[in-house]
């Protein structure tokens, strides 16, 4: 992402002028790199270096700060300035060592229960992932952020691990002799209790980002390149060797398979009561597991990923380890401008969708097709769900909804939403969903549905934070003390 912002005057720099914040300094260590441009003809140089910087490499945010009196000025702009970057390009990842891949590949042969992890740094590369797999057998795991990576409907997909990703992928890593970790940063709420996260296994750590190499868990073999060009090279060296023939993994598929059918994601239901991963399936059904997705940030998020079928890269799209609230509406926004004719979801969370509900009047006003699937449980869900689990049940402000009348939905979306010009339902019994779902797609442009849940449900499984795999939580929900 490329940021350009306004500043004051250069001669006000420094003044406290209105308005003035020193934006370069606030934003150094959140951004890839930044400019404050002092001249008028460095802008053409300052914003070529800019998109190529954000793009390159490990891809990230550049700012460039732009103060009044220089946009203010003409001039004559000189479009093949050249770009001034030896350091940084003298720096970029080269393409991996043929050696260093005969060696995974060697280590792969030596394994017996392999698995890849694979994270969002994988989202270029999918048809490539997909290739491997297919020559090597190895089954496969992603984050939260490589969902779509690879198909989560494919026999050897295993889904997310982590906090909340599924027994069998958690078990998988945990019992691996090979973990082939691709395009990925260890990050805790995967890892839980470092020391215990593949605590088996020889660790392969590819990442074009030298930074990540060793950061959290040091790996027995390192490439720092493009995971798509280490990829393309693992490929070619199976394709004209004979592993894959001397490779079997079949007892491992065996093993897992074993644990998909003794430990598959479920979830209760309670009479006409809505289970929030009930709304997920269906909407799953009804767009055939090919709509983009957005999400904010707690319970909702996780159902989003669990019970949601990801088939590519780019198909989900939430805000990584930030875990910022109220992503989901203007990520939609983003997506439908990108991806005209696409089935676009917001599924949100009521406080995360409070964060952002005035771009329901952008996707409005420039008549986008987002849906947005309000997941309604008048608290903040993933709060209260830690509450119950870790601190007796005692709530601070979790509850959203409206304390002197806790019958009524508060605030009341639908209302808010015909505010908007945009055509809203709500929906409070199980046998509602399905046909609302529908409505909701079919309908042109903007359509937002408040789905009514119960805040009782918890998002499982669950390790928690610190935790092993030994520790997972199974069952309850809030309706047990603990």
């Amino acid at each position: 992402m490329v940021a350009i912002t306004g500043q004051v005057p250069r001669r006000m720099i420094g003044t406290d002028a209105f308005q003035e914040t020193p934006i370069v300094e606030v934003t150094r260590s959140i951004t890839k790199h930044n400019y404050l441009v002092l001249d008028v003809d460095d802008i053409p140089r300052v914003i070529q270096e800019a998109f190529f910087l954000a793009s390159s490499g490990r891809p990230g945010p550049v700012l460039v700060d732009i103060p009044k009196d220089i946009q203010q000025q003409m001039a004559v702009p000189v479009w093949d300035s050249l770009m001034n970057l030896p350091g940084y390009i003298a720096r970029l990842p080269k393409p991996p060592a043929t050696e260093l891949l005969e060696q995974v590949l060697r280590l792969v042969g030596e394994s017996r229960r392999p698995i890849l992890y694979v994270g969002g740094g994988c989202s270029a590369s999918g048809d490539e992932l997909h290739r491997f797999v297919e020559l090597t057998g190895i089954p496969v795991t992603t984050t939260l952020m490589g969902l779509g990576n690879f198909p989560s409907d494919d026999p050897l997909s295993l889904r997310m691990l982590g906090m909340h990703g599924t027994v069998y992928a958690n078990y998988a890593v945990d019992k691996a002799d090979l973990l082939l970790a691709f395009g990925v940063r260890f990050d805790d709420r995967v890892t839980g209790k470092i020391e215990a996260f593949a605590s088996r296994a020889k660790i392969v750590h590819i990442d074009i980002d030298p930074a990540e190499i060793g950061k959290n868990k040091q790996p027995h073999v390192s490439i720092c390149a493009d995971v798509k060009l280490a990829l393309q090279g693992l490929n070619a060296l199976l394709e004209e060797t004979t592993i894959k023939k001397t490779s079997d993994f079949s007892a491992w598929h065996i093993e897992l398979d074993q644990q998909k059918r003794e430990f598959p994601l479920g979830y209760k239901t309670f009479g006409e009561e809505i289970p929030p991963q009930y709304a997920i399936q269906v909407l799953d059904e009804l767009t055939k597991g090919e709509a983009i997705i957005a999400t904010g940030v707690g319970q909702h998020q996780m159902w989003a990923a669990q019970y949601y079928t990801y088939k590519r890269p780019r198909q989900w799209l939430s805000s990584a380890g930030l875990g910022a609230m109220g992503f989901g509406l203007p990520a939609a926004a983003g997506a439908a401008v990108a991806n005209p004719g696409v089935t676009v979801v917001d599924i949100d969370g009521d406080g995360s969708f409070l964060m952002n509900i005035q771009e329901l009047a952008l996707i409005r006003i420039e008549n986008l097709p987002v849906k947005v699937m309000v997941l309604n449980n008048q608290h903040l869900g993933m709060v209260v769900q830690w509450e119950d689990r870790f601190y007796k049940a005692n709530r601070a402000h979790t509850y959203l909804g409206n304390p002197e009348c806790e019958s009524e939905i508060y605030p009341d979306f639908v209302t808010i939403a015909k505010g908007f010009n945009i055509p809203a339902v709500r929906v409070t019994k199980k046998s509602e969903v399905c046909d609302a779902i529908k409505k909701m797609l079919e309908t042109p442009g903007p359509y937002l549905l408040d789905v009514i849940v119960p805040h009782q449900e918890h998002v499982l499984p669950m390790i928690p934070s610190g935790g092993a795999f030994k520790d997972m939580i199974l069952d309850g929900d809030g309706r047990t003390v603990y």
